[in-house]
């Protein structure tokens, strides 16, 4: 049995923590730990304007203080993060993820408008889900 083409939706964090281009190191830092993530979205208004990762924040966290004082979320986002549609494939984003080497993607539903993420991690959770509900089957031996 082949599997069904999944929507990314289906896997997609809805409404995941976010924050702004003004937020310091510190607070980035804070709220993925609170939250337990490694992705965070960053806003302007309704729209995603960046992802930033753990990686990012802790290499800035070896900064002084004076010089992490300076430093906002802006400076260490990665810009026009990558974007899909809630109904594109889940093979499809996790394709594009592996092409483009990035460990998130943000999902907009038809309208554009953001609804989530979706992380290497939820990748991993689907691929579990998956496969454990029978959806793909094994060659059998000959």
């Amino acid at each position: 049995m082949l599997p069904a083409r999944v929507p990314v939706d289906e896997f997609t964090t809805p409404d995941p923590i976010t924050t702004n281009e003004d937020t310091s190191i510190d607070d980035l830092r804070r709220l993925m730990e609170e939250h337990g993530i490694r992705h965070l979205p960053v806003v302007r208004g309704d729209t995603v304007v960046g992802v930033i990762s753990d990686r990012d924040v802790r290499v800035v966290s070896g900064l002084t203080v004076t010089e992490k004082l300076q430093v906002r979320a802006a400076d260490i986002m990665a810009p026009d993060p990558l974007t899909v549609s809630a109904t594109m494939p889940l093979d499809d984003v996790a394709y594009a993820m592996s092409e483009q080497k990035v460990g998130s993607v943000i999902v907009n539903d038809d309208n554009g408008r953001f609804i989530g993420i979706f992380t290497a991690s939820d990748a991993l959770n689907a691929l579990i889900e998956i496969v454990r509900s029978g959806r793909v089957s094994t060659p059998r031996a000959e």
